[in-house]
């Protein structure tokens, strides 16, 4: 058996005494600085240190003391702080947890459902999106060319419609190949005019009614010397509506959609009108043209000088 024996733990309430007499140390550091510059000097402030005691009606004993004093020099019962560093963070996050740990699972949370969001919805249905309009620029809108020129070759009745669709055709599939859709959707829509225009069918007539003037005649602004004379039509089709259509102004060079506009006719034809009103208040000869389906242009029946106006 071991000749060293164990030194048996202190009571508790030798423990509490001696961290009492450290605490009071700590708050009279006068005392202890002054007393512990010297060790020999040690029975004093034992000796002070029983008097505060004393004074407050608490009996310590001598190695209680001692062992306070001992232990203030020894600084057996101060807490240091841990250094800063990587696990000294860590730790105080992981005590801390119960107050950040709700905001942050809530943040982490919102991250993830926005992650998921874009990276698995949002980017893939762009990924469509962009797709979708790549396979039309290349494939949908030239096919739609075709048809369309398929159909004003298979329906024209006059070889300038073919011409001018295959030249908005060939301008169409190169503005595709080009990745211009603007210019594709432009010559898509230029096709679908003229399919539109070959198939209309209406009566050019001359506008009889109270309210709107059957002719009139205008004097030019760059020859004023000149006078322009203007039968007032409008085109009716086979179930009697007027129909709006797109008209060049030959004054300002500008197209308008109109119901009614001036055709510009030669002076004879602009007296035998204005007679034929005067007799009775009813123009007999009403009709300037007619436009057939398969055909561009209206077919006249009395004589036009090509011009037309939209306002007057």
């Amino acid at each position: 058996m071991s000749d060293v024996t164990a030194k048996p733990a202190a009571p508790l309430d030798e423990v509490m005494l001696a961290m009492d007499v450290v605490d009071t140390l700590r708050h009279r550091q006068d005392l202890a600085t002054r007393e512990l510059d010297g060790i020999s000097r040690e029975a004093q402030l034992i000796d002070k240190l029983r008097d505060i005691y004393h004074q407050q009606g608490i009996e310590v004993p001598d190695h209680i003391l001692k062992e306070g004093v001992a232990a203030l020099a020894e600084s057996r019962f101060v807490y240091d702080p841990p250094k800063p560093g990587f696990g000294t963070t860590l730790a105080r996050l992981y005590v801390s947890r119960k107050r950040w740990g709700k905001p942050a699972m809530a943040v982490l949370l919102a991250l993830v459902v926005l992650g998921i969001g874009y990276f698995g919805v949002w980017r893939p249905y762009q990924a469509g999106q962009a797709e979708q309009a790549r396979v039309e620029l290349a494939e949908g809108l030239p096919a739609q060319m075709d048809g369309l020129y398929q159909t004003i070759f298979e329906e024209t009745k006059v070889q300038t419609a073919v011409v001018q669709a295959e030249a908005i055709r060939s301008r169409g599939k190169a503005f595709a190949a080009e990745a211009n859709r603007a210019g594709a959707e432009q010559a898509v829509a230029d096709l679908t005019a003229l399919r539109d225009t070959l198939r209309q069918q209406y009566t050019l007539r001359i506008v009889n009614r109270a309210d709107v003037q059957s002719g009139f005649w205008t004097t030019p602004e760059v020859n004023i010397d000149a006078t322009n004379y203007y039968v007032v039509v409008e085109a009716v089709d086979p179930s009697g509506n007027v129909l709006s259509l797109p008209i060049l102004n030959e004054e300002n060079g500008q197209t308008e959609t109109v119901n009614i506009w001036g055709v510009r006719v030669p002076e004879v034809v602009y007296n035998a009108v204005a007679a034929d009103k005067r007799d009775d208040g009813i123009i007999q000869a009403n009709e300037v043209g007619r436009k057939a389906d398969g055909f561009l242009e209206v077919e006249y029946n009395m004589p036009v000088l090509g011009g037309a106006v939209t306002r007057w």
